[in-house]
């Protein structure tokens, strides 16, 4: 019982909700880079939030089912197709066994997620199913026979996605002090096409900074790196755990899911905000996820 890779798509990885208990040893978090979007479709098709489900990024794959299997696509607003059938992202669906799913591109955002009930069943290291390594052509999927009625979340609870500059609200960094912080936050940077799970380069005005040296420290996903040329690095996922370049400042935990869903080209900005509303930020995400998966797990026990 499995999906079958037909395509690989742009960079499809296995994903659930990382590593946190090994970076230590120097293994990136990994996992989900939009783990709001995870855990809503797990909700959707009865599995726990860290369930283990396929992450699209701009280009999906074409999958074909080796047994029956309920499913949803959830984040960014893909083109889905079963067969010659579109289907709207959002809303769960079933392939039967031998169907064919080919999931495109997206006009908008940057991954969403392929949840089947039950999660994807690869083998667990250091207590996660994540992958580094994208999908591959000929791979088998480990998935349990499932079917799903259909079901959706109301549009509040959707990703909204719109064409202005994303603000990124972040606190200061360590080294804010080696820089002139009106240089960074307020004024528009873009994305480059260098971008990656490992972080975002982004292009503006040049920060100004020292001639200082500084020995490598800890670094985590949301840290804003400048480098020599004075351009800016956002860590994602992927990224390192060690760092030696200055850090100008740090994304909040309640905007890094934002990180993953930023294009090329895209404008993003930053706002200075204090440890207090970067707390009520957190707690006002986690509040508003709380709610959506408990309304689905409601619904599933009725």
């Amino acid at each position: 019982m499995s999906l079958r890779v037909l395509e690989p798509g742009l960079q499809t990885l296995v994903v659930d909700l990382g590593r946190p208990g090994s970076r230590s040893l120097g293994v990136p978090l990994g996992g989900a880079a939009d783990r709001y979007s995870l855990a809503l479709g797990n909700a959707l098709v009865g599995n726990p939030p860290d369930a283990a489900a396929l992450e699209l990024c701009l280009a999906g794959p074409t999958l074909q089912a080796g047994c029956d299997l309920g499913c949803v696509v959830f984040g960014a607003p893909f083109d889905v197709l079963r067969g010659s059938e579109r289907l709207p992202v959002g809303r769960t669906f079933n392939l039967r066994q031998g169907e064919v799913l080919r999931i495109a591109g997206t006009r908008a955002g940057m991954r969403a997620h392929l949840c089947v009930r039950g999660g994807i069943q690869v083998p667990v290291i250091l207590g996660s199913r994540s992958a580094f390594e994208p999908v591959q052509r000929g791979q088998e999927l480990p998935c349990e026979s499932s079917r799903l009625p259909g079901r959706w979340l109301h549009p509040d609870a959707e990703p909204q996605w719109d064409d202005g500059p994303v603000v990124l609200h972040a606190l200061p960094g360590p080294q804010a002090d080696w820089f002139d912080l009106a240089t960074f936050f307020g004024p528009p940077f873009a994305v480059t096409p260098a971008s990656n799970r490992m972080g975002l380069r982004l292009n503006g005005t040049p920060l100004a900074r020292p001639a200082r040296e500084l020995v490598s420290e800890p670094v985590g996903p949301g840290a804003v790196q400048v480098v020599n040329d004075g351009q800016c690095i956002v860590l994602g996922v992927d990224g390192q755990t060690i760092g030696g370049y200055p850090k100008v400042a740090h994304v909040i935990a309640a905007d890094l899911d934002r990180l993953g869903q930023l294009r090329p080209g895209q404008a993003v900005r930053f706002e200075r905000v204090g440890i207090d509303d970067a707390e009520a930020l957190y707690r006002a995400r986690e509040s508003r996820l709380r709610e959506w998966v408990l309304r689905l797990s409601v619904r599933d026990a009725s």
